[in-house]
């Protein structure tokens, strides 16, 4: 129970990684706020993890309205009375095979919007709330493709690529505040929609690592829970692959 006493905000939380990110915080003894543009899967998840509803929050909220955010942080601290740790998950991919020449406009400004922009309207509210407290910890989902180019993906490979940047930003800004953050590089996860996307996918994901597998779920959401834990006390700025050797090739 590493994090009692804890309040956790997740995005992206009604499924995939966030929702086992959720549940991996929650099980720590967290209290937990999910986030997501759509509330009944939010809220199917939490009654399936915490079906008395007392140490669970589920919130609609887009992450691409800065509103919205402000809103979820509020509603987080009136209804836990404080915000000590936040997984900015939340994010979507964009079509795969398309040439920058060719990604339409309102495409890009999706992907951008999603998966960089909602993780900076994210941290304007997440911060002020643990500098209030004088702790905090925040993870930022980027991706192996963050990390290395991705043909055909440019929005959502320039997209994780600005999310460490802006990870390392914040962390240098926040060193001395108690306020650590990091972001994590995760491989291609065996995801409910990446596995309904048929055997032939699946199988060519897996090939792409060098351990010839997708990353699970829980191994993600295990590792996220190390970096926002006091075992990672001195960690912060930091970028951490869970990748089955995909960035070591």
């Amino acid at each position: 129970m590493e994090f009692e006493g804890k309040v956790a905000l997740v995005t992206g939380a009604g499924t995939g990684i966030g929702e086992a990110i959720a549940e991996r915080l929650l099980a720590g003894g967290a209290l937990v706020v999910l986030v997501s543009r759509r509330l009944e899967p939010l809220e199917l998840v939490c009654r399936r993890i915490d079906p008395k509803g007392a140490r669970t929050l589920a919130l609609e909220a887009d992450v691409r309205n800065p509103m919205a955010m402000e809103a979820a942080v509020k509603r987080t601290i009136e209804r836990f009375g404080k915000l000590d740790m936040a997984v900015n998950n939340a994010g979507v991919t964009g079509p795969a095979g398309v040439p920058v020449q060719d990604v339409e406009a309102e495409i890009w400004r999706e992907v951008i919007d999603t998966d960089l922009t909602g993780i900076f309207y994210s941290m304007k509210y997440e911060i002020p709330a643990m500098l209030a407290n004088g702790s905090g910890a925040i993870v930022n989902m980027s991706s192996a493709n963050g990390l290395v180019g991705l043909a055909g993906m440019a929005a959502y490979t320039a997209a994780k690529h600005g999310v460490i940047g802006l990870t390392r930003s914040a962390a240098l800004e926040l060193a001395e505040s108690n306020i650590r953050v990091c972001a994590v590089a995760p491989g291609y996860v065996a995801t409910p929609r990446i596995m309904d996307s048929g055997k032939e996918v699946t199988d060519w994901m897996a090939s792409l690592h060098p351990m010839k597998r997708l990353a699970t779920r829980e191994e993600v959401a295990d590792f996220v829970a190390y970096l926002l834990s006091e075992r990672a006390a001195f960690m912060t700025g930091s970028v951490h692959s869970i990748d089955g050797g995909y960035t070591a090739q």
